[in-house]
């Protein structure tokens, strides 16, 4: 029964071979082997990391390992930390005086904050949701210092990824205590340029799909526009900015909620907007709750529930693009109810800007 119980322990660390090929090409675009993973997304099927040649800059062309840990860099951890750094370097070019701090599970976020200190970033973001924290993959826009180490290892939280700009040498060796950890470094400050061709790739069976990288134009008050009799108060506003951010890095159907420096619920990869809105709030309730908070809707509402679901839970604005055959039925509800409606379009554009994603 020992045996067994050892041999169950460690199956999921046992590598596959894999034979993939030095270099790929896709169009114009070559691709080296950077990192040989110990399998894909599920165990006994090889995988492997490729760099595209000519990437530079904040990307995971030019991460860092530092320590591998027991288990080594998984083709998820790599999809995370990508969506991660995505995001991480989006809030900063926007909050450009804050620190950010992202956590992400799945290839999606599940604690996001902004602020001065860092540890209480890390602290903020991780509170956002403690349960679906268990296992992130943690990035930051700033050095993990030897006092942040020390909070992020502490007794009672697991996190795979540490993957940052810079460690400091104590950091390091606060770190390198737990085995498991994998801690990657960065290649280049958050601010930097990341140069890569910006193009996005997703296989399918017989063939490639090919599309422009998304990139919001929602980064300050001149791009979007009340459309509710109650206004927004610039506290609202600023949380409505912050929060359609996150949803743009959230599976859709995305709703996030939450305030102008954190999130506070997610919702996402739902087949239907109300799932997802009751999904955030109700994981809000593991953390900071969803009083007083912005929601945000990745795309258009189509019903007037999401509007009447927020008024329940004490939710003052929405930030949501038009496009319903029922938006007017959507914003009188709102009307009734007190909220603050916000679409995502300057008063001189016709079309709203969404912001799905299917990664």
């Amino acid at each position: 029964m020992e045996k067994l119980d050892k041999e169950t322990r460690q199956q999921y660390r046992r590598k596959v071979t894999e034979e993939f090929p030095p270099r790929i090409k896709i169009g114009n675009i070559n691709f080296i082997k950077k990192i040989p993973m110990r399998y894909g997304e599920n165990p006994g099927y090889p995988a492997a990391f490729y760099q595209e040649q000519n990437a530079s800059g904040p990307n995971m062309s030019t991460l860092e390992v530092i320590q591998q840990g027991s288990k080594g860099l998984s083709y998820i951890n790599v999809a995370d930390m990508d969506l991660g750094q995505r995001l991480v370097k989006k809030l900063s070019s926007i909050y450009k005086e804050k620190k950010v701090c992202v956590l992400i599970k799945h290839e999606m976020p599940s604690g996001v904050a902004l602020g001065e200190n860092p540890e209480q970033v890390f602290l903020k973001a991780w509170k956002c949701d403690p349960l679906s924290n268990f296992g992130s993959v943690d990035v930051f826009s700033y050095t993990v210092t030897e006092e942040l180490a020390k909070v992020i290892i502490e007794k009672g939280r697991v996190v795979e990824v540490v993957y940052a700009p810079d460690f400091t040498p104590k950091a390091l060796e606060v770190l390198s205590t737990r085995k498991l950890l994998r801690i990657v470094k960065m290649g280049a400050s958050i601010h930097e340029e990341s140069v890569d061709n910006n193009i996005e790739f997703k296989r399918v069976a017989g063939g490639l799909l090919i599309q422009k990288r998304f990139d919001s134009r929602i980064t300050n008050p001149d791009k979007i526009h009340g459309v509710s009799q109650r206004k927004a108060s610039p506290e609202e506003i600023e949380a409505a900015i912050f929060n359609w951010n996150v949803a743009c890095f959230t599976r859709s159907n995305a709703v996030v909620i939450g305030k102008k420096d954190k999130v506070h619920g997610i919702g996402s990869g739902q087949r239907s907007r109300i799932d997802a809105a009751e999904d955030a709030i109700k994981f809000s309730k593991r953390g900071y709750g969803p009083e007083n908070c912005v929601l945000a809707s990745d795309a258009f509402i189509p019903f007037p529930d999401v509007v009447e679901l927020a008024a329940e839970n004490k939710i003052k604005a929405i930030i949501f693009p038009l496009g319903s055959i029922n938006d007017h039925i959507i914003i009188e509800k709102a009307d009734e109810l007190g909220i603050s409606m916000i679409a995502t379009k300057s008063p001189d554009q016709v079309d709203s800007e969404r912001c799905f994603l299917h990664r």
